[in-house]
């Protein structure tokens, strides 16, 4: 995977089969096969495969039947996206790139076939996510349950629910194919720029108008917000099938309930440098690292001695060679926390134990 694209409204992978058939010959297939050896018969393994297929499709349909009337369609004028319902007062959240830079919106839930108005309470492009509100409240309208993320595993299957190419209520399943995976959208498109880390990546299918609905367990629970899918360079910057990536539940609950109680956020949790920079070019004429423009007075860089005209060239031990790579590198740091930042200038390199701000 050389590049992402996020997976936007109008804009924005084949689903796994369930592997339930080798789960249950696995408990079957000891033994030496000799009458009395506790082999199970041709028809008694069909029998349980063909229960486990049951059972599996039931957690499917009851999950669909719990979640889904909760994912919202989210017209945003020149574009579609989703949303899920996060309270009973009609706050809706999603991603920002779903709202880009509209303050009102045509919403459809599943309580009702007449759009809903709603208006932004406010936006986190740093984080890619937004919280809308309903101006009026639908009956019946139902709230999602959110899953934790310390509990997230791969392997585990997941559902994701939205509405791809406009498609409304439409499903999706996969697995978790990784967690904690550190991601970056590019800003084409109407695309934020965010750098968001531990993500969830999964192998369900995300489709453009997927960005802003849910990943969902069997338990019913919502346990990220499908952003991103992975593109290929090699066919064109075409989907790369089954590689998607979901905003975790702790980040999206986090902004989501700052966002509700004070109208923005307050603390993004998200550690920062301080400063505005370029990426710069070496002698190969590849990327090598990234100029700082400015340094913000009081902020972190600056009070390490970091000035305008420096080359940073790592953090830690990861290199840096480009403005993404630089956010990547302290993506999943704590503001407070403290690194150590390399950097080129006048051609001698020097090395500062800089204390992270806040984003």
């Amino acid at each position: 995977m050389d590049s992402l694209r996020r997976g936007p409204a109008r804009r924005l992978l084949p689903s796994l089969t369930s592997g339930v058939c080798v789960v249950a010959l696995a408990g079957g297939c000891s033994g030496s096969g000799a009458p009395g050896s506790g082999t199970l018969s041709a028809g008694t393994t069909q029998a349980a495969a063909q229960r486990s297929t049951n059972d599996l499709q039931t957690d499917y349909e009851t999950v669909i039947k719990n979640v889904l009337p909760s994912v919202v369609q989210i017209d945003a004028g020149s574009s579609l996206g989703s949303g899920i319902v996060y309270d009973p007062q009609g706050h809706i959240v999603t991603n920002a790139h779903v709202v880009g830079k509209q303050k009102t919106f045509s919403v459809t839930v599943a309580t009702g076939d007449q759009p809903v108005a709603a208006r932004l309470v406010s936006s986190f492009p740093q984080q890619d996510l937004a919280v809308i509100k309903l101006d009026k409240v639908p009956k019946g309208l139902r709230a999602a349950e959110f899953g934790q993320t310390s509990k997230v595993a791969v392997g585990q299957i997941v559902l994701a629910m939205g509405s791809p190419l406009g498609l409304s209520g439409s499903v999706t399943q996969g697995i978790v194919s990784a967690v904690g995976r550190t991601v970056s959208e590019g800003q084409e498109g109407g695309g934020t720029g965010a750098t968001i880390a531990n993500m969830v990546q999964t192998s369900a299918a995300i489709n453009p108008g997927n960005s802003g609905g849910a990943l969902v367990n069997l338990d019913s629970e919502v346990i990220g917000i499908p952003t991103l899918a992975a593109t290929d360079p090699q066919l064109g910057n075409s989907a790369a099938p089954g590689i998607g990536f979901a905003i975790p539940v702790s980040l999206v609950k986090t902004i989501a309930d700052q966002i509700i109680k004070n109208g923005k956020v307050t603390n993004s949790g998200r550690a920062a440098l301080g400063i505005t920079g370029r990426t710069v070019l070496g002698d190969n004429l590849q990327p090598a690292g990234v100029a700082v423009v400015t340094a913000t007075k009081g902020g972190a860089a600056a009070g390490a001695g970091i000035r305008t005209g420096d080359i940073i060239t790592k953090v830690g031990s990861a290199r840096v060679t480009t403005i993404t790579s630089l956010s990547e590198a302290i993506a999943s740091d704590r503001p407070g926390q403290k690194v150590k930042v390399t950097y080129l200038r006048d051609d001698e390199t020097m090395t500062v134990e800089v204390k992270l701000g806040e984003m």
